[in-house]
């Protein structure tokens, strides 16, 4: 089930969905999948307030338990608070009653400042073309690399034994062009489509996942392709017992900021 056919069967955020097993991340749904169709419930409850002009600045999730396949899932949203600009939100993945994502947003409106600061460079990166792609190869790459495209151009590929500060490329989602524009939801997939920037300093096979994730979002968003190559980079800012810490920004082909993220991972070698 492609990308764009399970935000769609989401319906209003009342109605379950389950994860096809085409999506798995090891023995789990994937992280951005959960991430995107969560939030997508957090848009949807916000404009059936009225509340749509409030773009989502902020997104805290924590993947509380592997998300299991095809299992029924809802997603449950609860706005906290709606203020005169900031509207924080509340969002719960729940499988047989039991949380298995769980997602704090901050949505707000534009508002007048003096303040105005140039975003963080984009990395040099070769393009798309030049990198080494990695796709989806049965018994070898996640299975959610069926609907997703890496082109490594920053650092050592996973379990490789390089000791690389960071790791980066380009990423797309496939088949998304005709269907829908970029948005958060596609953000969140393309972000977390990334495996963590650990792995390439081990040298063998080992499990790794994300404890954490905050992302940011730079609003507003552009209107460009869903299938479009998007420029990636992840650096460690620290690791120590089997815990790592990383910061990654998303930006456009030209080299506009979309989103900064940072992730606590865990990572079992």
């Amino acid at each position: 089930m492609d990308f764009h056919t399970l935000l769609a069967a989401l319906g209003n955020g009342d109605q379950p969905v389950s994860i096809s097993s085409d999506w798995s991340q090891g023995r789990a749904g994937f992280g951005g999948l959960m991430a995107a169709l969560l939030y997508e419930a957090m848009r949807r409850r916000l404009a059936e307030q009225g509340l749509e002009g409030r773009p989502v600045r902020s997104l805290a999730i924590s993947f509380v338990a592997p998300a299991a396949l095809q299992v029924p899932t809802l997603f449950e949203v609860e706005v906290l608070r709606s203020g005169k600009s900031v509207v924080l939100v509340l969002g719960r993945a729940l499988q047989n009653g039991e949380v298995v994502t769980l997602m704090q947003g901050s949505f707000g409106a534009a508002r007048s400042s003096r303040v105005g600061l140039t975003a963080m460079p984009a990395p040099e990166v070769q393009p798309p073309g030049q990198c080494f792609k990695v796709g989806y190869r049965e018994g070898v790459t996640p299975e959610y690399l069926r609907h997703l495209a890496l082109a490594w151009g920053i650092g050592g590929l996973p379990y490789s034994d390089t000791p690389s500060p960071a790791i980066g490329g380009w990423v797309r989602l496939e088949g998304e062009g005709q269907i829908a524009a970029l948005d958060e939801a596609r953000v969140l997939a393309l972000v977390d489509a990334w495996p963590p920037a650990l792995l390439p300093h081990l040298a063998a096979p080992a499990a790794g996942s994300t404890l954490s994730w905050t992302i940011e979002f730079v609003q507003p968003m552009p209107t460009l392709p869903g299938d479009a190559w998007y420029k990636y980079r992840a650096s460690i800012e620290h690791a120590a017992d089997g815990y790592g810490h990383t910061s990654a920004a998303l930006w456009t082909a030209d080299d506009q900021l979309l989103a900064i993220s940072r992730q606590t991972v865990t990572v079992f070698g």
